[in-house]
């Protein structure tokens, strides 16, 4: 009996696989495996560059321009335009295809669970939700990464860039101390005129 298989890979011949149990042809060959490239397999994919055609409605609405967003934490979209700016305004933010997902990426290759970004204090983390096409921190696969300003995040094949803006700094003013709560000249020694 003999089993043939097309691969979809046009460059691989077809496989004669010969089965064992072939009362007909005692000597046939023992089944093998064609030796072909896995290579590709491995290779990371394309980022998608306009993944704002990629972001749900309900996303899309909450995004702002990156000119005049508020002190916060944010995943920066690029599309045809200037990149907007969508808010992590959760401690807890999940990322995925999914309708439960507070981020919803519309695309095949995104998991319905594909990713968490846990912020507390001044930290955030991205870990992956057991996604099959994997999260990346600047091209790096990881499970959990701390996040900083400007890294380059990937859900399966959508790119976003990491940004945190930080308030301005102020200048607190000097708080006058009142009078009735300086300490005697015997604490303080004699006062100069």
């Amino acid at each position: 009996m003999t089993i043939q298989a097309q691969l979809p890979d046009s460059r691989v011949p077809r496989l004669a696989l010969h089965s064992t149990h072939d009362l007909d042809a005692p000597d046939a060959p023992v089944p093998r495996l064609a030796l072909h490239s896995t290579h590709d397999l491995d290779a990371p994919q394309a980022p998608i560059l306009n993944a704002l055609a990629l972001l749900d409605h309900r996303t899309r609405a909450t995004a702002l321009p990156e000119a005049g967003a508020p002190p916060g934490r944010y995943l920066a979209v690029e599309g045809d335009g200037p990149a907007l700016l969508v808010p992590i305004e959760r401690s807890i933010t999940h990322i995925g295809r999914g309708m439960v997902a507070d981020l919803r990426l519309e695309h095949p290759q995104v998991s319905r669970r594909h990713a968490i970004i846990a912020q507390w204090a001044a930290r955030a983390r991205v870990l992956d939700d057991r996604s099959s096409n994997g999260t990346f921190v600047n091209q790096r696969r990881v499970a959990v990464a701390d996040l900083c300003d400007g890294d380059l995040v990937r859900f399966g094949p959508v790119a976003m860039r990491y940004v945190e803006i930080s308030p301005p700094w102020r200048v607190r003013p000097l708080r006058r101390v009142p009078s009735a709560r300086r300490g005697s000249e015997s604490e303080l020694g004699p006062v100069a005129a």
